[in-house]
């Protein structure tokens, strides 16, 4: 056992905020800690973490190591991105100096037996903790977490906010600690990094308690979750599907009790004042009233907070080609700025097609959904949209809202012929009800905005959805409103996302956006990434085999890429070879140096010494090598 918390309970001023809290988590656990946005979430994490305390109640810790990743880094911007994750080793990079130094000494002073013993006992030490390894962990860390080509001399001052939670995050991997505390670990992550770090948890020997939005994560990663709700802990076994499913079957069956005992409650009490006063039932009457006032009773089961009810219809069906697209370019910027985005993009979409569009980080989702809708130009190709078809934008940003305006006034100026009670049901069914209507748009937070939008395409009534990132600042019930949704819709579908989870669940189809174009897989995202795993290097087309130079020839290409990997690998495995052979020389001439016979051999010691340093260095080249390869 790691942690155990018994009948906890805190409170911020007259607020409760966490009651009769109970729980553990064991060593190698893997569990998720879900909750709405001020549910009490981080309350519990830095109470776990020993940064606040229970007003009641108690935290039983064992001698375990715990490392906390929070949303602000803790990095030193007067660092670099080197001196940062080598301080995940500063032990073992003071051991090694202490090692260094007393070689000297040793040299110095060869019959003080006292300094040999004292060097083998690190030299032991060091080695146990792998600490001829520093560098090669270093380097697989930076490079899974995308700082692989990144100068690690770069200093912290000028990395972006999302840099620096990636470094701390690898600044905590290297330190692993028995138990990993994560409050978000996702964010500003791209599917390849989101992929590696899956991996990584997953095959990570410590505890692990993280605070997600993402779902998919929580599914692949986590064995339990924990659900913060109304200021008391629920602990589900199983990962984030399961604890959903597990969840409604718990609320339906204490509802089923309550029912149950409110009726057998009703029976005893009417039969308590029909008999009470008969002689010849009184007797039984007051053993039914005793066993009323015995009777432990059921606590009627809180309602839970109302989801956002979100349903997307249309008014008429388009014709079957609801779009082509052919030979697409997109370019962002001017003059020498200018960056083409992709080129030969081909595009169709037919009634009821549900697509999730996928790509890297800047690639141009957003900017082809805005080319689409001829809210951007194109620089050739075109762009044709069928009759009869009714489109609907939902966009990341909020140019196309005012705001100054209230949300519902944003809403009815929009619908101006809608009456006042439609306008207002429409937007409590998405979950902005009393006060929160009159709130100008600008002072809405980032949930309540897309929840405003989400009406706006509700009584826009389009049969095409093209929609931007819907997800973002959505709490776990929105997210899963609008999964519902989606799914139930029957018109046609574009969706830019990075929710994997909400990838699974409505796509027919899954559309990587690539420099040259679009590549369409028949599925969801599980789909997507199995054909992919199966899918060969794929061959150019017609139009960029013209347009490459002429003596450019694919195939020759590509043979020369596949001689550089076989050499690659082949440098790989020799210095992987001669790394276990430099370890075992070292571990050999330092047992030598510690040795009592070598100590009266000044000129001996010297050499062995010098040699020592010698293979160090060599291990340390190879070492960058094997980690740049």
């Amino acid at each position: 056992m790691i942690i155990a918390l018994e009948n906890g309970s805190k409170s911020f001023g007259a607020a409760p905020v966490l009651q009769t809290v109970n729980a553990q988590i064991e060593d190698g656990e893997k569990i998720g800690l879900v909750g709405a946005n001020g549910a009490g979430k981080s309350t519990l994490l830095n109470i776990i973490n020993g940064d606040l305390s229970w007003d009641q109640g108690e935290v039983r810790r064992g001698s375990h190591s715990i490392g906390f990743l929070r949303q602000n880094s803790g990095l030193s911007n007067d660092n670099t991105i080197n001196q940062e994750v080598r301080g995940a080793f500063r032990a073992l990079l003071d051991m090694e100096a202490e090692m260094h130094a007393l070689e000297q000494q040793i040299a110095d002073h060869p019959d003080n037996p006292g300094l040999t013993a004292r060097y083998a006992e690190l030299q032991a030490a060091f080695e146990q903790q792998e600490g001829y390894l520093i560098e090669v962990k270093i380097a697989k860390i930076l490079g899974g977490m995308g700082f692989g080509g990144v100068d690690r001399e770069t200093p912290i001052s000028v990395l972006s906010g999302g840099e620096k939670t990636r470094l701390a995050l690898c600044k905590l991997l290297l330190e692993a600690p028995e138990l990993l505390i994560l409050d978000e670990p996702t964010n500003h992550l791209d599917f390849p990094t989101l992929l590696w770090l899956e991996q990584y948890l997953l095959d990570y020997k410590g505890a692990l308690l993280t605070v997600s939005h993402d779902r998919y994560f929580l599914d692949k990663l986590c064995g339990s979750i924990w659900e913060v709700e109304r200021h008391c802990l629920t602990t589900y076994p199983g990962n984030y599907s399961q604890y959903v499913r597990l969840k409604e079957e718990h609320t339906a069956r204490r509802q089923k009790e309550y029912e149950k005992q409110q009726e057998e409650i009703a029976d005893l009490k009417d039969f308590v004042a029909r008999n009470i006063v008969r002689a010849t039932t009184s007797s039984r009457a007051k053993s039914k009233r005793k066993a009323l006032d015995r009777m432990e009773l059921v606590e009627r089961p809180k309602a839970p907070p109302k989801p956002a009810k979100i349903r997307f219809r249309y008014k008429r069906e388009p014709v079957l080609d609801v779009l082509q697209a052919e030979d697409l370019a997109v370019s962002v910027g001017e003059g020498a700025e200018q960056k083409r985005l992709f080129s030969g993009l081909e595009l169709q979409l037919l009634r009821g097609d549900k697509v999730a569009l996928i790509g890297a980080n800047g690639i141009g989702k957003s900017s082809l959904l805005r080319a689409l809708l001829g809210l951007i130009p194109i620089d050739s190709g075109s762009i044709r949209w069928g009759a009869g078809v009714d489109r609907s934008y939902f966009e990341q940003e909020e140019f196309a809202m005012d705001s100054r305006k209230t949300a519902l006034d944003e809403l009815w100026d929009r619908f101006p012929r809608e009456y006042e009670h439609t306008i207002r049901t429409v937007l409590g069914g998405v979950g902005l009800t009393g006060e929160n209507v009159y709130k100008q748009v600008g002072k809405l937070s980032g949930g309540e905005r897309a929840k405003l939008k989400f009406a706006i395409l509700m009584l826009n009534c389009g049969n095409m959805l093209l929609m931007d990132e819907p997800t973002n600042h959505l709490d776990l019930a929105a997210k899963e409103s609008l999964d519902k949704a989606l799914q139930d819709y029957t018109g046609t579908l574009l969706v830019v996302s990075h929710d994997r989870y909400l990838l699974n669940k409505f796509p027919t189809k899954i559309a990587e956006l690539l420099p040259e174009g679009l590549r369409v897989y028949k599925g969801n995202y599980d789909s997507y990434l199995r054909q992919q795993e199966r899918m060969p290097a794929p061959a150019p087309t017609p139009r960029q085999a013209a347009e490459k130079p002429a003596g450019d020839n694919s195939y020759h290409r590509s043979k020369r890429q596949r001689s550089e990997e076989m050499a690659r690998k082949r440098r790989l495995e020799g210095l992987e070879k001669r790394i276990e052979e430099l370890e075992g020389e070292l571990a050999a001439l330092e047992a030598e140096i510690a040795s009592p016979a070598l100590a009266a051999d000044f000129e001996a010691l010297q050499e062995k010494c010098a040699l020592l340093e010698e293979r160090r260095q060599e291990l340390s080249g190879c070492m960058d090598e094997w980690g740049e390869l």
